[in-house]
């Protein structure tokens, strides 16, 4: 796992401010808390012993936030998993397969019952089981993106 701290991007107000909207969106949309609550909640998420990534709505959406678990999956830094749309966190030929995942994440607003093949920055396969998958939607009913959270 990595070791490295909280990247400082992280912390950067309108960053931070999006990070937070995934433990709030789970906790309103599954009823339950994705990590305990009276922490930081960036260092919170970064720290969960699971996988948790987050991508924004642009056309093609791009990741915003992988945490230490993810980023160890993935094999990529804060940096360069960021400016990395999050299609090719699959391989071409299941990128259909993740569409509809995707498609049926914003129907319901989550699922979760997700596995599948993924695929690092490095070309390495390998498998997330256990995922959970749901609607950044804020306290007003905007939609922000979609994160997930999962073992590897």
């Amino acid at each position: 796992m990595i070791a490295d701290p909280v990247p400082a991007q992280y912390f950067e107000e309108e960053t931070a401010a999006r990070i937070a909207l995934i433990a709030d969106s789970f906790e309103r949309l599954l009823r339950r808390p994705l990590v305990p609550h009276g922490e930081d909640m960036v260092t919170a998420l970064w720290e969960a012993p699971c996988a948790i990534v987050a991508h924004g709505i642009e056309a093609d959406p791009v990741f915003f936030f992988g945490n230490r678990v993810a980023l160890a999956a993935f094999e990529c830094d804060a940096a360069g998993f960021t400016t990395m749309p999050s299609r090719l966190s699959a391989e071409e030929m299941l990128r259909d397969e993740r569409q509809s995942l995707l498609d049926r994440v914003t129907r319901d607003d989550f699922i979760n019952d997700y596995g599948g093949m993924r695929v690092s920055a490095t070309g390495r396969r390998f498998r997330i089981d256990d995922a959970v998958v749901w609607n950044l939607i804020d306290a007003q009913g905007a939609r922000h993106g979609q994160a997930a959270t999962f073992t590897v």
